[in-house]
């Protein structure tokens, strides 16, 4: 379906549109090539304000819904990540490797896989009011990739015991829109996000203009990866993990029905939110 987005930011809210996005919250069935410089910056510290924005060519695309692979290589000592088709639905190698590994390895063999993470990530388009660390993003529309911890957040905003409240203004760019503020802090090794709230102080004056100009450059989120096919994630995850070239690396183990591990391995609290933005300019090459 293809939306007017010349009623969101204004009191006539499009309340099919809202309900499309509510249906998406967790979905999505494409994939696209890599871009990450629009990424924001999370950096522990930082109390940062944004507009949600819908994507309002399709809502459906308003959130990415994904999960991705990474660890530090033990071949060159680099951090390194990719996405996992498991966030198709799709074969994942690594994954049924981790699995195989982990159900029958020796103890050494699991200690070390242990250090592979899976890690359910989500993107969303926001228009950056207010970014103190990185204030060139100010007035510009940004991506904001997070965890579970802002994930809870903002669907209690959407559907649960906030949504009376919030509910549609979390993506209205208008006067009677809402902000999310975010706010990074550090618990123990992990930066946690949970003091972050929508808040109603703060309006942004926008004419009607600004705003459809804001909501043309939304970003295509199924867009900002690149999904590697199975055999590439293999040979990449027998070089990075096993240092092994393709000619003399271990076989990945056949699939086993309903194996494929599809719940994050049990990690600290907070970790599910790792500040990932040290690693951006990995992921280019990945």
């Amino acid at each position: 379906m293809v939306l007017s987005y010349y009623n969101y930011g204004m009191s006539t809210f499009n309340t099919s549109m809202f309900q499309s996005i509510k249906d998406a919250l967790a979905s999505s069935d494409s994939k696209g090539s890599a871009t990450y410089n629009e990424i924001m910056q999370t950096k522990v510290g930082n109390t940062f304000t944004v507009r949600l924005l819908p994507f309002a060519k399709d809502p459906s695309k308003t959130f990415f819904h994904y999960y991705n692979h990474g660890w530090n290589s033990f071949a060159t000592g680099q951090y390194v990540q990719t996405l996992s088709p498991q966030t198709f639905g799709e074969r994942d190698p690594i994954a049924e490797e981790r699995f195989k590994v982990l159900r029958t390895g020796s103890e050494e063999e699991k200690e070390k896989m242990q250090a592979v993470r899976r890690l359910e990530k989500w993107l969303v388009n926001v228009y950056v009011i207010d970014d103190p660390v990185n204030p060139d993003n100010n007035g510009k529309v940004k991506l904001l990739r997070y965890g579970k911890q802002l994930q809870k957040i903002i669907t209690e905003a959407i559907e649960g015991e906030d949504a009376e409240e919030f509910g549609p203004r979390i993506f209205d760019l208008g006067s009677e829109g809402v902000n999310f503020k975010i706010k990074v802090e550090q618990q123990g090794d992990f930066p946690t996000y949970v003091s972050s709230r929508f808040t109603t102080a703060g309006k942004v004056d926008l004419s009607e203009d600004q705003q459809k100009d804001i909501y043309d450059k939304t970003f295509d989120l199924t867009e900002v990866f690149t999904l590697k096919s199975y055999d590439d994630l293999k040979e990449m995850f027998n070089e990075h993990y096993y240092c092994k070239t393709e000619d003399t690396a271990p076989e990945t183990s056949a699939p086993v029905p309903d194996a494929t591990p599809v719940e994050p391995e049990p990690v600290a609290v907070g970790s599910n939110d790792t500040v990932d933005e040290d690693i951006d300019d990995l992921l280019k090459d990945l």
